[in-house]
């Protein structure tokens, strides 16, 4: 008997997820709307992002307001490296992610000597920083005007390029967000993932307990920091150019609401969340002239409703409802 409740509780555990993944890969087959697609590729990619930050905010507790910047450091590594190199997508691709993640650890080197509000402060100087500096580098950048010509990708064992259309991106996005679940949930599972979590709690204690600080928040601004640079490259090989108003300050923010609203440290949570700010302005889009303020009014909304987010972590929920019954009393 004890077997058999086993067995349909893991049946129960996967099926959903197994349907899911099963209609997001037919979704562009049943769905053969070229602009749809597209608007999931560009969610994808918001996904992903906020499955890096996530990393950072939600596992390890460090409030990140620069996140672009690793982004941008991956889609101009790529950019940079097949212009002038011809360097291929999948080797760019690894490279970009390096490139960010070296970025993203030299950053946090003197960044994590602040803590709280200053250290948030340095990551969204930090993201100007590099948009300013991408600005003004015409000579290698290319300034405003950004880079163009870069290369699409294509199927290393075909050698057949995407070119524009947004079919082979959705699949290349789907496929690589299912790898950094799972990747993900590893790691959350690891002894990493479980001092990223006691120091988010509390750092004296998780300090007291033996864990290296600095060794913990490094490898999470690096983890994050490789996840935007794999977003960066597929960007600027999607798009064929780069410019610096992509990488603004608006990217950060907007991935910060997405792991926000989905609820921090929740992979689940975090991809629903990512999903409703990525989509929602488009089911808005009949409504141009009051489309932002739906789309402000239905985010203070979410958060006076359900302030631990969609899918917000067990602790959270218990949190917000004892601080509901103590204004109560």
């Amino acid at each position: 008997m004890p077997k058999k409740n086993t067995f349909l509780f893991e049946w129960k555990k996967y099926a959903l997820p197994a349907v899911l993944i099963l209609a997001a890969f037919l979704f562009p087959l049943i769905n053969r709307n070229a602009y749809h697609i597209d608007v999931m590729v560009t969610a994808g990619l918001f996904i992903i992002l906020a499955l890096g930050l996530n990393v950072i905010v939600g596992f390890a507790g460090i409030l990140h307001l620069g996140y672009a910047a690793p982004f941008a450091v991956g889609a101009y590594t790529y950019a940079l490296l097949n212009i002038h190199w011809h360097v291929p997508f999948w080797p760019g691709l690894v490279l970009s992610a390096l490139a960010a993640t070296g970025f993203g650890m030299l950053f946090a080197i003197p960044a994590l000597r602040l803590g709280g509000d200053y250290l948030a402060i340095v990551t969204l100087g930090a993201g100007e920083i590099v948009r300013i500096a991408l600005n003004n580098l015409d000579e290698i950048t290319g300034g405003p005007n950004g880079l163009l010509g870069i290369d699409h990708p294509d199927l290393f064992f075909a050698g057949t390029e995407f070119g524009v259309k947004s079919g082979p991106y959705y699949f290349l996005v789907l496929s690589l967000i299912l790898v950094l679940i799972f990747l993900l949930r590893r790691v959350e599972a690891s002894p990493l993932g479980r001092a990223w979590v006691a120091m988010r709690e509390d750092e004296l204690a998780a300090s007291c307990m033996g864990i290296n600080l600095m060794s913990a928040k490094l490898s999470a601004f690096g983890l994050g920091s490789f996840i935007a640079g794999i977003a960066g490259c597929i960007f600027a090989a999607k798009q064929g150019t780069v410019s610096p108003d992509s990488f603004d300050f608006v990217i950060s923010v907007m991935v910060l609401a997405m792991v926000v609203l989905g609820g921090l440290g929740n992979i689940s949570g975090v991809i629903l969340g990512a999903l409703a700010l990525s989509l929602l302005p488009e089911f808005l889009r009949g409504f141009d002239a009051y489309r932002m303020l739906l789309f402000g009014a239905a985010m203070i909304a979410m958060m006076l409703l359900r302030p631990q987010g969609i899918l917000g972590e067990k602790r959270h929920r218990e949190e917000y409802a004892g601080a509901a019954r103590g204004e109560k009393a």
